[in-house]
Parts: structure tokens; sequence; C-alpha cells
């Protein structure tokens, strides 16, 4: 019986990485989301280590260090990118997690619930009856329903994310 030596990796092609991010970030800006961050969270998400410096997104993306600054403040704020120190070093590096799209999933959780409050404030305002009101309720209602069937949805891809890629 003879061994198998493991497949070699291939090298990148750093121009199909290229056109990868940036079709993916027109497609999330297509989306709704802002340009840059787009461009920054597929450049992360494209990367290997899952990981990069403010230098190593712009070189990459050929962009100024602001821009990635701003685009990662926005990643950060809507929890699809982490900030960490670089061991020994004053410098941060922007990770992007394997469940970067559960994390900003499961907190829409708590930005449903606060228009929940608002909109029941709405009804209660305009009043149910009114067309406003109808159509509020019904707006109401639709969170609500959405909010109960995601905590159903999420513990689902858990368990089929555990049963595909083991617990991590």
């Amino acid at each position: 019986m003879t061994e198998q030596a493991a497949p070699a990796q291939q090298p990148r092609d750093e121009d199909a990485v290229s056109a990868f991010v940036e079709r993916f970030a027109a497609q999330l800006v297509e989306a709704g989301m802002p340009r840059m961050p787009s461009r920054v969270f597929a450049a992360l998400l494209a990367s290997d280590a899952g990981v990069m410096t403010s230098a190593e997104l712009g070189d990459a993306l050929q962009v100024s260090p602001a821009a990635v600054s701003g685009a990662i403040r926005y990643l950060a704020q809507v929890n699809m990118v982490t900030r960490e120190r670089e061991p020994g070093s004053r410098r941060e590096r922007y990770r992007v997690h394997s469940n970067q799209w559960y994390e900003a999933l499961t907190n829409r959780d708590q930005i449903l619930k606060r228009w929940e409050g608002t909109l029941r404030d709405g009804v209660a305002s305009l009043g149910p009856e009114t067309g406003a009101g109808r159509r509020m309720s019904e707006t109401l209602e639709f969170f609500q329903f959405l909010e109960k069937e995601l905590a159903s949805l999420m513990e689902r891809w858990r368990e089929h994310r555990d049963r595909l890629y083991g617990d991590s």
C-alpha cells in the first residue's frame, strides 16, 4: 500500500482574486452596503487568513488608509469584522470570521426590537383603524414574525454548520 501525498496547493491567481473581490463587492453595493466597506469586506473574505492590516488592505485595493479606516469603522459597527492588535505591535489587524453572517444577522435582533417599539407607538398614535395605522400594524407584525423565525433559523444553521465543519 502506498501513501498518497497531500495535493499541492495551487498558487493564487491574484488577478482572479481581485476580479472576485470587485464582483462580490459590487453585489454587496447592489444590496445596499456602501462601496468601500463592500470592497474591504470582500478582500478580507478572500484572504487566506481572513485577517489583514490597514496597509495590506490599502495595497490590495489600491486605496488610501483613510478609505480603509472609514470602511473598517462601518464594518465593525455592523459586526462584520473585528479589530485586534498585532502581537508585539501597535498596528491593528482586521478579521472576518467564518461566522460573520450569523453574527451580523443575530445582531439585527436588537434593531428589530427597537423598530417594533417605534412601530407600536406609531400604531397607537395614528390609530389602528386608519390606513396608516393598518400599514404600520402589518409592518410590526412582519417584524415580530421575522424575529421569531430568525431565532429558529439561526439554531438550524448552527446545527447544519456543526455537521459540515465541526464545532468551531
